[in-house]
């Protein structure tokens, strides 16, 4: 979220040992009020004094990216994708639809739930270094989308549904280096697939 005096970190949706035993209460300490409270902290220091103070943060994304990848765009990215990745999990996840629009979308353009987990995890595996997987629409259609550092599909025009963080600070602590582990708790145990229905019900129609 930004505010007039910049951007700002928001509360956590659950607390923090909500997630355990998938994601400790020890990765979430970290990772919010450390990692996550220095990017919004940097991003507002950087962006003072240019044309992407006080603007929205998804159009504060977009901004930035059309001066180039640089720090204010990656600062600022960071914020928006580490929020949208606290709104894609949930206590209660890892319950796939069983209708509705997401599932519908799902069987068209992956033909079930289990083939998109399966591509899901293995373009979160295929993602070299740090980054994110992305579950977006764009188009009409659904899209699994790898990208590295702090690129955001935002950018591109597409809408995010559901987003894991696949820099290592984010499962390090819990399951060491083993990527694939973690990814098979997240879409298994946390992601939030409500939510990613609301997001997909709520993007216009191209």
């Amino acid at each position: 979220m930004a505010t007039a005096d910049g951007f700002a970190l928001p509360e956590l949706p659950y607390a923090l040992n909500a997630l355990e035993p998938h994601m400790s209460a020890r990765t979430l300490e970290l990772h919010h009020g450390k990692h996550h409270k220095a990017y919004v902290d940097r991003a507002n220091e950087l962006a003072r004094g240019t044309p992407v103070h006080g603007l929205p943060l998804e159009e504060a994304v977009v901004t930035a990216r059309k001066h180039g990848v640089g720090p204010l765009f990656n600062y600022i990215a960071q914020i928006y994708n580490h929020n949208l990745f606290w709104q894609s999990m949930t206590p209660e996840g890892g319950q796939p639809p069983r209708q509705g629009a997401l599932l519908d979308a799902i069987r068209a353009t992956f033909g079930n739930v289990d083939a998109f987990r399966q591509q899901f995890i293995k373009a979160g595996l295929g993602q070299f270094g740090s980054g994110w997987v992305w579950l977006v629409s764009h188009q009409g259609q659904l899209e699994i989308v790898a990208a590295g550092n702090a690129e955001t599909p935002l950018t591109d025009g597409k809408t995010p549904l559901l987003v894991c963080d696949l820099w290592e600070h984010a499962y390090y602590l819990d399951v060491q280096n083993r990527r694939e582990e973690f990814l098979m708790r997240w879409i298994d145990q946390l992601a939030h697939w409500a939510g990613a229905e609301k997001r997909l019900r709520a993007t216009p129609p191209r």
